[in-house]
């Protein structure tokens, strides 16, 4: 029996998934095929589309997981609609996950992060509630950037380097306690 949640299916998801992000560390998403994500993972087509119906399949799935860890991790705050931003918790998670966050950019997901984890009520009082979704917009290219570099480099600085470098460039806007 092929049921969503059994054993040996999740096994089957975390195998096709881990071949697919080992894949794509080397490989633009374009390259990779079925057939090559298949002799990656050791199993046939049948097990493949048992599974998925395609590749953008699997990297929904990836894109999905870390959202929902990254939603997870904020859940406090998100609920509470009180941002602490405390990115300190985010630049640990990023180097805990470098594979799937490494993924996740060349998959092109980040562009989707319209906002997330800005503090829009900060932001309100310090530029007098002018011009908020430019600063949005700033603020996320650049955190964005940050993170990819970062990654890029192999996260050779601590997260505790990373929240001091972006303290820095926000001068004091960021809370104490983040």
């Amino acid at each position: 029996m092929n049921t969503a949640n059994n054993k040996r299916r999740r096994e089957t998801l975390e195998v096709i998934k881990k071949a697919f992000v080992e894949l794509i560390q080397n490989q633009d998403p374009d390259q990779i095929s079925i057939s090559l994500l298949c002799k990656k993972a050791g199993i046939n087509r049948t097990t493949f589309y048992a599974c998925y119906d395609n590749l953008h399949d699997i990297a929904d799935s990836i894109r999905r997981e870390l959202e929902d860890n990254m939603i997870a991790m904020y859940q406090e705050e998100i609920e509470s609609r009180q941002s602490r931003s405390d990115y300190l918790r985010l630049f640990r998670h990023i180097k805990d996950n470098q594979i799937f966050y490494r993924t996740y950019f060349k998959l092109g997901y980040d562009s989707q992060l319209k906002g997330f984890g800005y503090n829009t009520k900060a932001a309100e009082e310090y530029f007098d509630n002018e011009f908020i979704e430019y600063h949005m917009e700033f603020f996320r290219a650049g955190i964005t950037r940050i993170i990819r570099m970062w990654l890029e480099n192999g996260c050779k600085e601590s997260p505790e380097d990373m929240m001091e470098i972006l303290r820095s460039e926000y001068k004091g806007r960021l809370r104490p306690n983040s």
